[in-house]
C-alpha cells in the first residue's frame, strides 16, 4: 500500500501551497498537510508533525517546509520511507536573512502585515510571474489566513534552525531536491548543494519558476513528485 504523503508548507503558507499536486496526487495515496503554525522552533514543529504522522510515510517541503522535513528526518528517520525538499537550504539562517526577517517581524508587530507581502513579491516568484494577479491573490490569501501571529511564530523558528548540513550524508532513503530555476530566496546552487550529499538523491531544476515552484509550475512539480513517490 502507498504511503501517506506529508506535505509541509513554507513560511506563510497553507494547504493551498500544494493544491495542484493534491488534485493530482490524492486518488494514489492518503496526503495530509502539515500544520506549522503553532509552535516556535523547527524541532517543535517536527515533533508535533511525528505525533500526528503514521508510523511510516513519506514527507516533502518547500521552504521553510524543508528545514522542517530535514529535522523530521533527524527526529526519526527510521519512519520516513522518502523525502522531497523543494527550493529549500540545509543552511543556517545568515546574519542578513535575520536581520531582514528582523524588519519584516517588525512590520508584523507594528500592525502593518499586509505591507510584508509587496516587500516579498518580487522575490517569491520568476519574473515571468510578476504580473500574474490570480498567483498574486492566492499568495496574499495564504498569507492572510496564517496572520500575524503564526507568521511571527515561524520567522522566529527559522532564525534559529540548526545546520542540517552535517546530517546530509545520513540520509538514505529515495530523496527529491527539486528548484525554481529563477529561484533567488534558494537558488539552484543551494539545492546542488543538498544533492550532492545526499547519496539517494536526484536533482530537478523547473525551468521558469522562482521560489514558489508547486504553484508557478504545478505540473512539472507534479510530474516530479510522481516519479519520485513511485521510485523503488
Amino acid at each position: 500500500m502507498a504511503e501517506t504523503l506529508v506535505l509541509i508548507p513554507g513560511l506563510a503558507c497553507t494547504a493551498r501551497l500544494f493544491e495542484p499536486q493534491v488534485a493530482a496526487l490524492g486518488s494514489e495515496r492518503t496526503i495530509v498537510v502539515a500544520d506549522h503554525t503553532r509552535d516556535d522552533s523547527i524541532p517543535a514543529i517536527a515533533a508535533r508533525i511525528l505525533r500526528e504522522a503514521p508510523e511510516r510515510f513519506a514527507v516533502a517541503g518547500l521552504s521553510m517546509g524543508g528545514y522542517i522535513a530535514l529535522e523530521v528526518m533527524r527526529q526519526a528517520p527510521k519512519r520516513v520511507a522518502r523525502l522531497a525538499l523543494l527550493d529549500t537550504s540545509a543552511r543556517p539562517d545568515s546574519v542578513a536573512a535575520s536581520q531582514d526577517r528582523e524588519r519584516l517581524i517588525a512590520l508584523a508587530e507594528a500592525g502593518r502585515f499586509e505591507d510584508i507581502h509587496s516587500k516579498l513579491w518580487p522575490r517569491l516568484v520568476h519574473p515571468s510571474r510578476q504580473a500574474d494577479q490570480d498567483l498574486q491573490e492566492i499568495v496574499l490569501g495564504m498569507m492572510r489566513e496564517t496572520g500575524a501571529e503564526a507568521y511571527i511564530r515561524q520567522q522566529r523558528a527559522i532564525m534559529e534552525r540548526a545546520d542540517a548540513r552535517p546530517n546530509l550524508p545520513g540520509i538514505e532513503v529515495p530523496t527529491l531536491v527539486l528548484v525554481g530555476e529563477g529561484d533567488v530566496i534558494t537558488p539552484p546552487e543551494i539545492a546542488r548543494e543538498i544533492a550532492e550529499m545526499i547519496e539517494w538523491s536526484s536533482l530537478v531544476v523547473v525551468p521558469e519558476s522562482g521560489h514558489l515552484s508547486t504553484l508557478e509550475q504545478p505540473e512539472r512539480v507534479t510530474q516530479a513528485l510522481h516519479l519520485w513517490l513511485n521510485k523503488d
